[in-house]
């Protein structure tokens, strides 16, 4: 039985918070400022700033504790999407003479991400991460969707970079 409140004052001291989620967080970090990611891709979709913005906020949102404040506060998250790219990555043969075409394409989002957290310098990063998507047919009835996808995929990714330092 000594034992067991050995292991549960260990637990108690620890300096960060650890949740279900993989995140930990250190117990100074309250709150944090997600500003607004521009999109300086060549091609741009309107949308996709505000929804990568939102996703990132729903993201930290609902798996921590922290508050997200406009301004001052104890960590930063800023950025730009940096890379928005649509490309073949398979070829599909044709009959009569026509060219191939492509059998499936890939959407690329790459977001370059500086997340500042002042008490712990060694915390911070400045990083580009990228995912993509696979599809077949036409871009536009799926785009939406595919941003979607990539968003889910970019939060986690950057998410576990700044709260489970993975």
């Amino acid at each position: 039985m000594a034992g067991l409140g050995i292991v549960v004052m260990l637990f108690a001291s620890c300096s960060y918070k650890l949740s279900l989620n993989g995140a930990s967080i250190p117990p100074g970090l309250k709150t944090i400022d997600i500003e607004f990611f521009e999109n300086n891709a060549q091609l741009v979709v309107p949308t996709l700033s505000q929804s990568f913005t939102e996703a990132l906020k729903n993201r930290i949102r609902t798996t921590t504790n922290l508050s997200i404040v406009r301004g001052e506060a104890n960590a930063t998250m800023s950025g730009a999407i940096t890379s928005y790219t649509i490309a073949p990555v398979s070829i599909q043969a044709t009959t009569g003479g026509a060219p191939p075409i492509a059998g499936a394409s890939r959407l690329t989002i790459s977001v370059k991400v500086k997340y500042t957290y002042e008490a712990d310098k060694k915390l911070s990063f400045d990083e580009t991460f990228t995912r993509y998507a696979d599809y077949k047919g036409d871009i536009a009835s799926q785009e939406q969707a595919l941003i979607a996808d990539i968003n889910k995929q970019l939060t986690e990714d950057i998410f576990n970079r700044a709260f489970a330092n993975w």
